[in-house]
């Protein structure tokens, strides 16, 4: 039996990737100068116009995936008599999860035989759209949802994300890290290393003197623990800086391919511009 592979906005994943491989994505929603805007569909608030509207001072908030939202698409499936495998955003980060689960018991006690597997990634971005194309190729390859289910909560503890942010205003204004850990935050130009810990939380793991030092830092973590052949690169603002990262890994022995993707308007919002991370699989569980 075949599955549905859902996952949502803030996995990062490019709309022709998602449309080849038939994945749905739930929209978290971004509400910007009074206005509530999608982050799905051919409506949706861009990262661009986020950042331009940042820039200005504006303060975005976010918001999770509602239930009724969830029991609509879960109902669907129900109803086509498809079983659901949904990899969603870290549970430490949103709610979006609870809203998942809320919404799954709620289709169970009229279809108790309903499958709906939901899987919190413990993670974000781009991270979390790497697990999602681990799983759609497990499915192309002709893996059942059990199997496919044991591969990703295998590979997922193993997914390590290393960030560097130019203002950490907007992380703590969010509530995604603490003020402590950014209270050396644009001193003496000292950049605190964020990573997403095994809990699926933000935690400021180094602090390093400028950019420069904080991207060779990001590279030699990842490259001294790599355990796969890609690597995923995520930013705001800066392509440029970005393109080149990914040239410069690419002469790394044992790495075949390197994705570049910009940070979808839920995660900017509480990052900022000038963003750039580093994420890939590792021996150690992180």
């Amino acid at each position: 039996m075949t599955f549905k592979i859902l996952t949502d906005s803030t996995a990062d994943l490019p709309e022709k990737w998602v449309r080849e491989n038939d994945v749905t994505v739930m929209g978290l929603a971004v509400q910007l100068n009074d206005q509530t805007f999608e982050t799905v569909g051919p409506a949706r608030l861009t990262s661009e116009i986020l950042l331009r509207e940042m820039e200005k001072g504006a303060q975005p908030k976010t918001s999770q995936v509602n239930v009724g939202q969830f029991e609509a698409v879960f109902q669907e499936a129900v109803d086509k008599g498809e079983a659901i495998l949904y990899l969603v955003f870290s549970s430490a980060l949103s709610g979006t999860y609870q809203s998942a689960v809320i919404a799954r018991e709620l289709i169970r006690e009229e279809h108790p035989e309903a499958k709906i597997q939901i899987i919190d990634t413990k993670a974000a971005t781009i991270g979390e759209g790497y697990l999602v194309m681990k799983a759609a190729e497990a499915r192309a390859a002709g893996k059942t949802l059990e199997e496919t289910i044991h591969e990703i909560v295998q590979l997922a503890p193993y997914l390590h994300t290393y960030m560097i942010v130019d203002d950490l205003e907007h992380l703590v204004r969010g509530g995604r890290l603490s003020k402590v850990a950014a209270m050396v935050g644009g001193l003496m130009n000292i950049k605190p290393l964020i990573s997403i810990n095994s809990e699926g939380r933000l935690e400021s793991i180094g602090k390093i003197r400028g950019r420069k030092k904080g991207v060779a830092e990001m590279v030699a973590r990842t490259l001294s623990d790599l355990n796969d052949d890609t690597i995923l690169i995520a930013y705001t603002g800066d392509q440029q800086a970005a393109e080149e990262l990914k040239e410069r890994l690419l002469q790394e022995s044992g790495v075949e391919r390197v994705i570049v993707a910009p940070l979808g308007p839920v995660i900017a919002a509480h990052t900022g511009n000038n963003i750039l991370a580093l994420l890939s699989i590792g021996k150690s569980r992180r």
